[in-house]
Order: C-alpha cells, then sequence, then structure tokens
C-alpha cells in the first residue's frame, strides 16, 4: 500500500504528449506544492501495453496519485481508418503488412492495466483524461457528463470514443467493489505547444495552422473541410493543465467532470471555475 507518511508522488502517463508537456510545464513554473513529488513517464519508461512493465512502473514509483493521459490518439482520418487499433487489436505480422507497422498502444489493455496497477499499489487517487468524442453521437445541447452512455458515438471515431467511455465504467466499478477514487476529466478540444501538425493525423486547429502555413508559402487558395456549421470549443493546453492540478486536489467525486468553456459545463465546475484557474 501507498504510505501516506512519504508525502505526495504524482505520477503522470503520457508525459510527452500535448497534455502531458503542458502539466510539466506548469509544475516547473511554480505550481507544484510543498511535499508533491512529480513523475512524468513516457513509452521509453514502460509499455503501458504490458502487464508487467506497467505493474513494474508502478511498483517503482509507487505513486500516491495518479494523471492518467496515456492513449493511442489521433485525428478524424486516422480515427476512421483504424478505429479497431483505437480499440484494441494485437500487434502481429498481419497488421505490420497492412498498415506499415504493429501498433504498439492499444487503448482498452493501456487503461485496465494503468487502473488495476494503480489499485494493486495502493494509489490513493487516479483522474484519467476522456474526450468530447465519447459523448451520443445523437443528443441534445449542451451536453453534461450524465448523458455520457445515452447512445452510440460518432461512427468515424467509435473505436478510441467506447475504449475512453470504458475508463468511467472502471472507475465506477472500482469504486463500487474497493472503495477507490478513480475519476476522469473531459476536456474539450485541446491545442497548444508540443501538438501534433500533421494535417492527416492531427486535430483540427493545428491541422488548420499547418495548411496556412502551406497555402501562404506556396500562394496557394486555403481550403477548410466541412461546412463550418458545426460548433466547436476549444482550450488551451497550459489552461487544461492548470485545471488538472485543481481536480487531482480539489475533486473527490469519482463522476467525470467536463473541462470547457463556462457557457456549456456542468453547474458545478460553473460554479467552481475561478477557483480552479488560479
Amino acid at each position: 500500500m501507498a504510505d501516506p507518511s512519504e508525502g505526495t508522488r504524482i505520477l503522470v502517463t503520457g508525459g510527452s504528449g500535448l497534455v502531458g508537456k503542458a502539466i510539466q510545464r506548469v509544475v516547473a513554473d511554480g505550481a507544484s506544492q510543498p511535499g508533491e513529488q512529480w513523475i512524468f513517464v513516457s513509452s521509453k519508461d514502460a509499455d503501458l501495453m504490458d502487464t508487467a512493465q506497467t505493474r513494474a512502473l508502478f511498483e517503482k514509483h509507487r505513486p500516491t496519485h495518479v494523471i492518467h493521459l496515456a492513449a493511442m490518439v489521433g485525428g478524424l482520418f486516422r480515427n476512421i481508418k483504424y478505429n479497431l487499433d483505437f480499440w484494441v487489436r494485437k500487434a502481429s505480422a498481419l497488421g505490420a503488412r497492412k498498415w506499415g507497422r504493429p501498433k504498439k498502444r492499444k487503448n482498452i489493455q493501456i487503461n485496465d492495466n494503468v487502473l488495476h496497477s494503480a489499485y494493486e499499489v495502493g494509489t490513493r487517487k487516479v483522474v484519467s483524461c476522456l474526450s468530447t468524442c465519447i459523448f451520443p453521437d445523437k443528443t441534445t445541447y449542451p451536453i453534461d457528463e450524465t448523458m455520457i452512455h445515452n447512445g452510440p458515438p460518432h461512427s468515424s471515431n467509435f473505436g478510441y470514443s467506447y475504449a475512453k467511455r470504458m475508463i468511467d465504467v472502471q472507475n465506477r466499478a472500482y469504486f463500487q467493489q474497493y472503495g477507490c477514487t478513480f475519476t476522469a476529466v473531459i476536456p474539450t478540444n485541446v491545442f497548444g505547444p508540443h501538438d501534433n501538425f500533421n494535417i492527416e493525423d492531427g486535430h483540427v486547429l493545428p491541422g488548420l495552422i499547418h495548411k496556412v502555413y502551406l497555402a501562404k508559402r506556396s500562394g496557394s487558395a486555403l481550403t477548410v473541410w466541412g461546412t463550418g456549421k458545426p460548433r466547436r470549443q476549444f482550450i488551451y493546453s497550459l489552461d487544461l493543465a492548470r485545471l488538472f492540478l485543481w481536480v487531482l486536489r480539489e475533486y473527490n467525486e469519482v463522476d467525470p467532470i467536463i473541462l470547457s468553456a463556462v457557457k456549456e459545463t456542468c453547474a458545478w465546475f460553473e460554479n467552481n471555475y475561478e477557483q480552479a484557474r488560479k
């Protein structure tokens, strides 16, 4: 079991990604509190798809708290093309031939390994990162956290969406059976330093930035996909990082919480927004 007398050891999986790098910067800039030890890990430290490696990582650091960001992620076209990979798929020779290289990260297995290892070493709190794509395709607005499981997600990214939804199911099960404080946040679309600017694999803002750069460099017209009618919200990665720290320290519910613009989020978060931003 994690020893409360040894201070607070916070393990951040996916520490080299967009949100992980943002949390690392915010902590380095002074957001860390006395007694906190921050440990940022990436796939170089352990293959979280592998149960033994994940357990060894948790045994080594014995975190009291975990921010779980590690996942196989991608933009619209990658999600459409690899829905099975975003759910779970064995890295096989067939996969290497068909897709160029075997996928080494499988979201369902990563999540299961991280949450169970956290339980086994006595981690006091886990905050996982979900995504707005988990919400039903057919829904009403504004959306809130109670609507996650009200219908199937959009068909373009159902593999990734269902894998993320299952974190909420696991969190509730660990709480019901073992009393674990495992929860999750649902951030709106994130952008910022260390983003993926690949037009095919990245998300909308970095993709647009790259397309604008290419259009300006070549003197060609800028083509933007879509009708322009869908509404999108965005959050800067450093703002999200500060909110993650607040959730880690102050939010003790198992129910997931949306981190978004105040206009379309839950009343509980809206009432606490200014405090969370400090």
